[in-house]
């Protein structure tokens, strides 16, 4: 009876975490976020020493080892399994169990980061993921797990179990592949960064994995006369990038004109574009050319193309196609060579539905659309960007800002930048602006980044509530630059060792924090 009960508790643990990793594929994060969660929930529900997915290289259809969970290690160890038995099983597309390590010759001759205690308590699983929509079953990654010694019939359970984990996960690790194919193709076309061409456009910061994806599709669509259509909220930065597609095109000494559609009402829209004749309506007192008259031979920028009407919808659709325009109040055709960049932040396939926007534009005009997204999904850009407008007003307002305090970085963070990109560079002006010191600090941002726990600005609080929070972000801000040394943090403000204790026990300030982030950011320059 009591073995029923324990196998029945198996079978709910197996469930349970089976449903925890159907969860967190169907999050919305990145393919590896989801594969080192996985990871993660394998080991720690399954009580498994550790966690592999190893994925093979598609270019050098070598073993990649891409992923490591260990919840024993504190510090960010890689591990790599065995290479041998993985590589029967990527050659065999069958499973294998090691009951012992120290009794297999694979594990003897190459510890692979574990300790020879470790190969005697341990026990090795490897499953294969393979691939099934693909024309025939192709193994393309591998699963692997250290486990404590555990029976025969227990090991085949786990064995199985995790030949069931392969299968449900075999979709992600095949995109995930793709993705490194991908890279390998654009790193040997030198449009990655680090590549020939990759250096990112004067102005454009780049430091996300999402920007990086848009420099290189702006890269490979500069030299070419296609039409690129940006899209993405406003603030994005879209005219930004049409002008790094502009200067790494051919037509890179020709002019960039730009208009916005939505700036002028419709019935100047025409006339803005295509130019008129004189006489051609009230108040056409002279001839004007046309902006795809002006860009000729260069490259013509029309932001917010959703906001046309759709008479200038079908003459923007004549330029491109024939190569022609005619001038309002004009008969005359005129030749232009002109490349065409669109952006737009509005869904132009609800616009094509409600018949607002013609369905032959916007095929024409779509030839190779690339997405900037909103700066709230690309956080690791905002510290850059904010550098970067920092840098920029100081030298503009000759001011003697050096930095950014801790506290004010973690508020920049945590906004979720409803304007995006343009309402970070406003408050990095203001800011600039009201700073009389060397630091941007929190009270230097605007109320709308501020809470009543961060900002020592607020109306409800009193003065020496105000001071303490000053005094707290000075605090906090030498511990971080010394790595957590108080006697150090006590030299650089100039007070004694004593009076450093005695506030960072009054704000409960904790100091090893600091002192890992040292030792981790120390460990990375070492490898």
């Amino acid at each position: 009876m009591a073995t029923n009960t324990q196998d029945h508790s198996d079978d709910l643990s197996y469930l349970h975490t089976l449903k925890t990793i159907q969860e967190t594929l169907r999050k919305e994060t990145t393919l590896e976020e989801s594969l080192n969660a996985l990871l993660k929930t394998l080991a720690l529900d399954m009580e498994y020493v550790r966690a592999f997915m190893v994925i093979m290289d598609p270019k050098t259809e070598n073993l990649k080892l891409s992923l490591t969970y260990s919840p024993a290690q504190s510090d960010d160890v890689t591990y790599s399994p065995g290479r041998g038995i993985i590589g029967r099983v990527f050659d065999s597309g069958q499973s294998i169990s090691v009951p012992r390590m120290s009794d297999d010759p694979e594990f003897l001759n190459k510890a692979f980061g574990r300790s020879e205690e470790e190969l005697r308590k341990l026990g090795f699983i490897c499953v294969p993921v393979i691939n099934l929509r693909s024309d025939e079953a192709e193994v393309i990654g591998a699963l692997s797990v250290d486990v404590p010694l555990i029976p025969a019939d227990d090991m085949a359970a786990h064995r199985d179990f995790l030949e069931v984990v392969a299968g449900i996960i075999a979709g992600h690790v095949a995109q995930l592949q793709e993705e490194m194919a991908t890279q390998n193709h654009l790193l040997s076309q030198g449009l990655m960064a680090g590549g020939a061409d990759a250096a990112p456009p004067k102005d454009f910061v780049a430091a996300s994995k999402a920007m990086r994806l848009v420099l290189r599709q702006s890269t490979q669509v500069a030299p070419s006369r296609a039409t690129a259509l940006l899209r993405g909220e406003s603030g994005t930065g879209k005219e930004l990038l049409a002008e790094a597609i502009h200067q790494a095109s051919p037509r890179a000494d020709k002019p960039l004109i730009k208009l916005n559609c939505a700036a002028l009402p419709s019935e100047l829209i025409e006339s803005e574009l295509f130019g008129h004749q004189k006489g051609a309506f009230t108040g056409a007192f002279q001839t004007k050319r046309g902006l795809f008259e002006v860009a000729d031979q260069g490259t013509l920028f029309l932001d917010e193309i959703g906001e046309l009407s759709m008479d200038a919808q079908a003459k923007v659709l004549r330029a491109i196609q024939e190569k022609e325009i005619q001038r309002v109040g004009s008969e005359q055709t005129i030749t232009v060579d002109v490349r065409l960049i669109c952006a737009t932040h509005q869904p132009l396939e609800e616009l094509l539905e409600k018949g607002l926007f013609r369905e032959d534009l916007y095929y024409r005009i779509n030839v190779f659309p690339i997405f900037i997204p909103p700066l709230k999904e690309r956080r690791e850009d905002i510290l850059p960007l904010a550098e970067h407008f920092l840098a920029e007003f100081t030298d503009e307002y000759g001011k003697e800002v050096k930095r950014i305090s801790t506290p004010a970085i973690e508020l920049l963070v945590m906004y979720h930048w409803p304007g995006n990109v343009r309402e970070l560079k406003n408050c990095m002006e203001r800011a600039v602006l009201l700073c009389e010191e060397q630091v941007i600090r929190t009270y230097h941002l605007p109320p709308t980044l501020q809470s009543a726990e961060s900002s020592a600005t607020g109306t409800n609080l009193s003065f020496g509530e105000a001071v303490a929070k000053f005094e707290q972000e000075l605090l906090i801000d030498s511990l971080k630059k010394t790595g957590g040394n108080m006697l150090q943090s006590a030299r650089d403000l100039r007070v004694s060792y004593r009076i450093v204790n005695y506030k960072v026990k009054k704000y409960n300030i904790d100091v090893k924090k600091y002192s890992q982030t040292k030792k981790k950011q120390k460990k990375k320059l070492e490898v």
